[in-house]
């Protein structure tokens, strides 16, 4: 036999008895529960199900997992059929429910192709009758899906999470007792009701409202609200009782919601009124033009000293844009972060000389590190911001700018590097549109 032969050979592997696959079987068996349980829950119900043939001590397992997640990754088309898809979807949903053993402390539905189906309400009052802590369900197609009433039984919900839902509590709802997290996006309840149900839910610390109606006022009355995000079309805001709101992101997405009533008070004074501990502010869309409505004071009474990281959208040919961002930035000593997304109109609202420019606006920013200024044309009034803080930031370590299109960029540069600056180590980064 030739040497080729032999290591062929070699390299040959006898095929396995039937002991040694037993052998292996019975490791799987032999791992420690709580082992089992991570391996399980970091699979897909699809997969967590399959694994039921690899032992008896697998075989139903997973139907003591406490976190039921049913997404995209739970069954595999074979057809796009969305009828076809659907009676997948709930056929899977009804066999996992009906096997599973011991509580459901977290039940996700979330597919691409779920509409709301009166299955739902089968599976929410199953749910009811279990200790359920996070509840998350997204309609992605359809119409709202009315929320059935049992959901509001549920006391030991942490975290609620709705997605193109229509929301109506029984009379007999006094709120969610230990609910900390709720994300409330594409959704509909009245105004009563949402009220309600935010002055209810004593423990709540983050709050998320993305694209609603049937409500227009915000009046947020949380003493234990940490975070909160919005964005959206409507009338007003309010804090009351928010003293320990450290994140707010808020975009308000229509101008035309915004009204100028003559002698008004300072929307401005009133909205940071209740957050004397905020961290961190993003002011999106058209919300900056909504903080300017009212006399727009030169600094807030109380400064937000917290405050390190400050994001503004702004309209730099509106003169009270240009004043609320200049009392944000003076109200905020210890800023470390600042920026800067341009937001031009296509017919400017007034024409005047620039307002950044000159001494009558002198002040500094002793802690402002890094700045970043997106969206912009090089006009005068941009770059005369761009001017105000290279001379104002002695700690100034680096600005990026990125601008909105490549027309005028050379003129633009040209400009910049005539800027004087506060800061000896600030360097200007310079991207392309």
């Amino acid at each position: 036999m030739s040497n080729d032969g032999r290591i062929l050979q070699q390299r040959r592997e006898p095929p396995k008895s039937p002991c040694q696959t037993e052998i292996e079987l019975d490791r799987f068996s032999s791992l420690p529960g709580h082992i089992i349980d991570q391996i399980l829950s970091q699979l897909s119900i699809r997969d967590a199900v399959r694994t039921s043939v690899l032992s008896t001590k697998w075989r139903f397992k997973w139907a003591t997992l406490p976190n039921l997640v049913f997404d995209n990754h739970c069954i595999s088309l074979t057809s796009q059929d969305q009828a076809v898809i659907k009676s997948k979807l709930v056929s899977i949903i009804d066999h996992v429910l009906l096997l599973h053993t011991g509580p459901v402390y977290k039940f996700r539905l979330s597919h691409r192709e779920l509409v709301g189906v009166t299955d739902i309400d089968r599976w929410i009052l199953h749910l009811s009758r279990s200790l359920i802590r996070e509840f998350v369900l997204e309609i992605w197609k359809g119409q709202r899906y009315k929320l059935h009433s049992c959901l509001f039984s549920c006391q030991n919900l942490t975290h609620l999470e709705l997605f193109n839902c229509l929301v109506r509590p029984p009379s007999t709802f006094h709120g969610f007792n230990n609910l900390k997290s709720l994300d409330l996006q594409h959704i509909t309840m009245g105004q009563d009701v949402f009220e309600h149900l935010i002055t209810s839910c004593p423990l709540l610390e983050r709050l998320t409202l993305m694209n609603f109606d049937g409500f227009s006022h915000l009046n947020i009355d949380a003493p234990g609200l940490l975070f909160f995000d919005i964005g959206g079309v409507f009338d007003d805001v309010s804090f009351k009782n928010t003293f320990q709101l450290a994140l707010v992101s808020i975009g308000l997405y229509a101008k035309d919601k915004i009204s100028k009533r003559p002698g008004c008070s300072s929307n401005l004074l009133k909205f940071f009124a209740h957050l004397p501990h905020i961290r961190r502010l993003e002011i999106q869309s058209y919300f900056l033009k909504y903080l300017a409505v009212g006399d727009v004071p030169s600094k807030l009474p109380s400064p937000c000293v917290d405050l390190g990281y400050l994001s503004l959208r702004i309209n730099f040919d509106d003169w009270e844009e240009n004043k609320a961002a200049l009392c944000l930035l003076r109200s905020s000593p210890n800023l470390q972060e600042l920026e800067i997304l341009a937001r031009p109109e296509e017919v400017p609202t007034e024409s005047f000389v620039s307002f950044w420019e000159g001494e009558h606006w002198s002040c500094m920013f002793d802690q402002l590190r890094l700045v970043k200024v997106s969206g912009i044309s090089g006009t005068r009034l941009e770059l005369g911001f761009i001017s105000f803080l290279l001379l104002a930031s002695p700690a100034l370590e680096r600005m990026t700018l990125k601008p909105a299109s490549a027309n005028g960029q050379l003129l633009m540069l040209k400009e910049l590097l005539r800027f004087r600056r506060a800061s000896v180590r600030a360097e200007i980064v310079y991207l392309d549109p």
